[in-house]
């Protein structure tokens, strides 16, 4: 898998099961959302109350993944 920067659209990311996994562990559960094929990551993180120390370790955990 690519390296995920956090400037990929939510809906380009949802094809690989562990992501979705990861970002339901994380609350994030854009996966349904209308937005998702126009918000990259980082902006959904954003809206839903992330800090950019937490995306960066939510990004961090996706790499690992």
């Amino acid at each position: 898998m690519k390296k995920i920067t956090g400037k990929e659209k939510i809906s380009e990311l949802i094809g690989d099961k562990r992501v979705v996994e990861v970002l339901f562990e994380n609350g994030i559960m854009c996966m349904g959302c209308h937005a998702a094929p126009f918000e990259t990551l980082e902006q959904g993180c954003k809206a839903h109350g992330m800090s950019k120390k937490e995306i960066d370790k939510l990004i961090d955990k996706l790499n690992k993944e």
